[in-house]
């Protein structure tokens, strides 16, 4: 799934592309992924793109005061294409779920591979319809978003602290992976309950935050859409890596598996080398 620094390299992709393009159609190849009906997406044909801008995960394109928004969940993507194909989209026909055509030939298909869909698609007026968005926290990378910022929505809460970061309604953008990295790097067991933590370790942990994600954003501007999965992927020290050393200690990367994710994390770096009982295997085993 793409998080904070893909989706902000994909918003500021688009934003150089579009930025100043005409729509000249909106295809749709799977009626299940445009979640609203007023204004239709023929309210985009015809006019100027404004810009791209990102709300958490969400991409929002600005069409001449009409906005596309869209939310790539865990296996969509943007496929942006300079000459894109002239033959229309059949739906249920291939894995394009939307296809945008500019007016220079050029456009982009949103794709959804697998069988559990949740790539959405909304044409709105206001960016604060869409649902996901109204209830987004705070952007963990905004200049205002400071550590007692950080400290306040942590206080007091008996929620552990992976699962915190990863809440959209707590903090805008982080997901599965970068909550990994961002525990990695502060030292701190997935486990850890939010009121817990101690002064330091906020301390450490907002550090840890800003750093992964800034150098994360870092990493991924500039690339096109195409190479950023790749680029995500390489730059990860702990998430996906179960069973292959770890960077900082050397120690084996682990993993604990739920019913549809599962986490990884260093056992000498973030659990005083404790290892953490795989839930899924632990029932294989009764």
């Amino acid at each position: 799934m793409p998080e904070l620094p893909e989706v902000q390299a994909l918003v500021d992709f688009l934003g150089e592309r579009l930025t100043g393009r005409v729509v000249t159609d909106v295809e749709l190849g799977s009626i299940a992924v445009l979640k609203t009906f007023d204004p239709p997406p023929d309210a985009l044909v015809g006019r100027p793109v404004d810009g791209a801008a990102r709300h958490g995960k969400f991409i929002d394109l600005d069409v001449d005061g009409t906005h596309l928004v869209f939310h790539l969940a865990r296996a969509g993507w943007l496929r942006w294409s300079e000459a894109i194909p002239q033959t229309r989209v059949r739906p249920g026909k291939s894995p394009i779920a939307l296809r945008v055509r500019l007016d220079d030939g050029s456009g982009f298909d949103l794709t959804e591979a697998g069988t559990r869909k949740g790539l959405a698609a909304y044409v709105v007026n206001d960016p604060a319809a869409v649902p996901g968005i109204a209830t987004l926290g705070p952007d963990p990378l905004a200049a205002d978003f400071d550590r007692d910022a950080f400290g306040a929505i942590l206080d007091g809460r008996r929620t552990q602290i992976k699962g915190l970061l990863r809440d959209q309604q707590v903090l805008a953008g982080i997901g599965n992976a970068y909550s990994d990295e961002i525990l990695h790097a502060a030292r701190l067991s997935p486990y850890t309950l939010a009121a817990a933590l101690t002064g330091e370790q906020v301390d450490t942990l907002y550090a840890a935050l800003r750093t992964v994600l800034t150098d994360a954003v870092a990493v991924a501007a500039g690339k096109p859409a195409a190479e950023l999965k790749d680029a995500k992927r390489a730059g990860m020290a702990v998430h996906g890596r179960a069973g292959q050393e770890c960077p900082v200690c050397g120690d084996t990367v682990r993993e604990v598996s739920f019913a549809d994710t599962a986490l990884q994390y260093c056992p000498t770096c973030q659990t005083g080398g404790k290892v953490l009982a795989d839930r899924r295997m632990s029932r294989l085993l009764r």
